[in-house]
């Protein structure tokens, strides 16, 4: 099976998934800021597991003969480990209104779907960052305006580094004049195939430091203007066209979260 691709019949149309979520695994964890670690039950275990609960082992025998029962997992993880959704709860307490800043559980799901845009970003270096002209000259060339309600994606192809050191300081981000761009156009997701939205950090000291910037701008400006962040993203070289496609990435619902994980998947239909 396509691990990226597979298609589904809704309402009479037939729509290409594509899968946008990074696989979460042990061979990922020791270059996630946030460690994660997964213990894998298998059948065989499970059987096991039979018997420490105190069933006989005849019973156990009666009800998995061929002693293979229930796989399980169990998993420790930051709410920020792998494809996850961010809520303006993560950048700060409260917003600059003076209200609590929206956490995980309570943010709109209406927010999570709608219509998407690919903002091809590769050519974008780490350095300079991706800047509110970048986004318009990229939709000048798409002939597209952002409507509201629309699922920004920035493609910057840094997810086939997933997994790899440093992964957290090689990606291209978006300076606050962009993010505010999407925002200020009703734009309340923004997502993109990196390990965050705004520049790595050690471009964001460095401008902090010499005044060009504030640390960690793109991400506080949802203090001033609320909107949500899909963060380590994938495949979002797979999508085919840049506007015409659904996005879905609804968050996992967790009480007073400032994140949850999400399956995100773009919806394309086929000709």
């Amino acid at each position: 099976m396509s691990e990226a691709r597979d298609h589904v019949s809704l309402f009479g149309r037939r729509l290409r998934v594509i899968d946008l979520s990074s696989t979460l695994s042990n061979e990922t964890a020791p270059f996630e800021l946030n460690r994660h670690q997964i213990t894998y039950v298998d059948h065989g275990k499970g059987w096991e597991m039979l018997l420490e609960l105190g069933y006989s082992q005849e019973m156990a025998e009666r009800m998995f003969p061929n002693r293979l029962a229930w796989a399980v997992e169990a998993v420790s993880l930051s709410s920020h480990s792998g494809t996850h959704v961010d809520a303006p709860y993560h950048y700060g307490p409260r917003m600059a209104s003076g209200e609590q800043a929206p956490t995980i559980d309570v943010v709109p799901l209406s927010w999570c779907m709608g219509p998407g845009v690919l903002f091809d970003m590769t050519h974008k270096s780490k350095a300079d960052g991706i800047t509110a002209a970048d986004l318009k000259a990229a939709l000048e060339a798409m002939s597209y305006e952002v409507q509201p309600g629309d699922i920004a994606l920035i493609r910057t192809d840094t997810y086939k580094r997933f997994g790899e050191k440093g992964y957290e300081l090689l990606h291209p981000g978006l300076t606050r004049d962009a993010t505010e761009f999407l925002v200020d156009r009703g734009v309340r997701m923004i997502g993109i195939d990196a390990w965050g939205l705004d520049k790595a950090f050690d471009v964001l000291m460095k401008d902090a430091l010499e005044g060009k910037a504030r640390f960690w701008e793109s991400h506080l400006l949802g203090l001033e203007k609320p909107y949500l962040q899909i963060e380590k993203l994938a495949n979002l070289d797979q999508i085919p066209k840049p506007h015409g496609f659904v996005v879905m990435a609804l968050p996992f619902k967790i009480k007073g979260g400032s994140a949850g994980w999400t399956r995100a998947v773009a919806l394309v239909e086929e000709d």
